[in-house]
């Protein structure tokens, strides 16, 4: 285990979780453990192998957190109310050859950290183009820029910054992606809007990226550039595969996908053959794009998946 886990918050942790009942430490640590302190929680005291697993991806990157992407579950009731009434007026799904307009936006300070060189921006939209080549999305860089500014380089999810960063910097319209790298705060990976979000906040529409995630970047084990293919997954309707946990169903509840099995909670590493919830079919779905398994696990969006893709884009892009 990393270092930076000190003994004093496990000390800490242990004699809160002795000092109450047992039904009330199950429910805090096995609901779905995410963030450092969570996973913490799940690794020492349910000796949760994936949870520990999750703290050596997340450490050895720097992180705290994967993804900042985890709308409520009125967010997600508001969302897909929206989307059922606008698809049942043009119930459209093509799988037609679409291409997204791809503006890049680099933050930098003023130090000159943040860099992200040509051929790694290059790499990167080679990553996107093979990881959604099979839903026939496909992605064509339109323009880059670089900026200085020491508050947006380290922007949080929901700051100022990210408002002021984005309502500065953004191109296009309702179909083209924008994505902004920068040394991000909160210890996240990345986040990004949905397709929902775009009419109310049309400025703030895009996918925000650590930039040291990209190809040939710092951020092992997530630096083949699938924190981006995951964040777009999100701008295009998707949610996380194990959203609500095992109680997901096809059509009201968890990701809203039917082909990928139901998942207790995320995946880190690549846990080959887990299966969190033993009583419902499929193994966990870890290669799947929208797991939090390290880069070098992802490679697959399921066929529903990509309905469900399709589906948003068409209606919402």
């Amino acid at each position: 285990m990393q270092a930076k886990y000190s003994w004093m918050f496990v000390t800490a942790a242990l004699f809160l979780a002795c000092d109450a009942p047992d039904e009330q430490r199950e429910a805090t640590v096995v609901a779905a453990p995410e963030t450092e302190e969570e996973l913490l929680d799940a690794c020492t005291l349910h000796e949760d192998d994936n949870a520990c697993a999750g703290l050596d991806s997340l450490g050895a990157a720097g992180l705290s957190h994967r993804c900042g992407s985890t709308p409520s579950l009125d967010k997600i009731s508001a969302m897909e109310a929206d989307y059922l009434g606008r698809f049942a007026i043009s119930p459209d799904i093509s799988f037609a050859p679409r291409v997204v307009p791809t503006y890049i936006h680099i933050i930098k300070d003023s130090q000159g950290n943040g860099g992200v060189t040509t051929q790694q921006i290059n790499d990167q939209i080679n990553v996107l183009n093979a990881a959604y080549a099979s839903s026939g999305v496909s992605f064509s860089l339109v323009g880059t820029d670089t900026t200085v500014n020491n508050a947006w380089y380290t922007m949080g999810m929901g700051t100022a910054a990210e408002s002021q960063a984005k309502s500065t910097l953004r191109k296009g319209g309702k179909g083209d992606l924008n994505i902004y790298f920068a040394n991000l705060g909160g210890g996240l990976l990345g986040w990004a809007t949905f397709p929902s979000d775009y009419n109310k906040s049309p400025l703030m529409d895009g996918v925000v990226i650590l930039n040291s995630s990209v190809p040939g970047g710092t951020a092992a084990p997530y630096n083949l550039g699938d924190t981006a293919t995951h964040e777009v997954g999100h701008w295009a309707g998707l949610y996380h595969t194990f959203q609500g946990g095992c109680a997901k169903n096809a059509s009201s509840g968890g990701d809203l996908v039917s082909d990928t099995p139901a998942e207790k909670s995320a995946a880190f590493g690549c846990p080959v053959g887990r299966d969190s919830c033993a009583n419902i079919a499929g193994q966990d779905p870890i290669y799947n794009f929208m797991d939090y398994t390290d880069d070098s696990c992802m490679n697959t969006f399921s066929a529903g998946q990509t309905a469900r893709m399709n589906g948003q884009l068409m209606t919402y892009r």
